[in-house]
């Protein structure tokens, strides 16, 4: 009788965990993540996309906890730029980060700072964090680095 009860729910687990892909919960909704974990990732970041679907996001990995910066040059996107320190606390954010196409060496994209240390930070569409809440202090959980 027992294994009933644990087979269906081993079946279940085992069918959502397959995909194997990161997963971040904010504020309890969760959202599926690309990592950016090397320099040639957390360069391009999200930059060329014509969409992201709302439940997906870009987590980029750093070393060590320090003042970070993010810019948007080719992001054709609006953004939510979340920083996050080492212990996963929300500690400074960019909201509805504008789209910056840069169409000739003149014309120079802004930088986003932190505001404070981080060292993890979490991309998420324009609007995304106010909708849901989210406010400086709050924990993120991540599952499957």
């Amino acid at each position: 009788m027992r294994l009933r009860i644990v087979a269906p729910w081993l079946l279940l687990c085992m069918s959502g965990c397959a995909t194997g892909e990161p997963t971040v919960v904010l504020r309890g909704e969760t959202f599926t993540v690309e990592i950016a974990d090397d320099p040639k990732e957390q360069a391009r970041g999200l930059m060329f996309r014509d969409s992201m679907p709302a439940d997906r996001g870009m987590l980029f990995l750093f070393d060590r906890e320090e003042p970070q910066a993010f810019w948007m040059m080719n992001t054709k996107i609006p953004l939510d730029i979340l920083y996050f320190d080492s212990s996963w606390t929300l500690v400074g954010w960019s909201l509805n980060t504008p789209p910056c196409a840069q169409g000739s060496q003149f014309q120079r994209c802004p930088s986003y700072p932190s505001g404070a240390p981080a060292q993890y930070v979490l991309e998420l569409n324009g609007g995304v964090a106010e909708k849901i809440g989210a406010q400086l202090g709050d924990k993120l959980q991540v599952s499957g680095l």
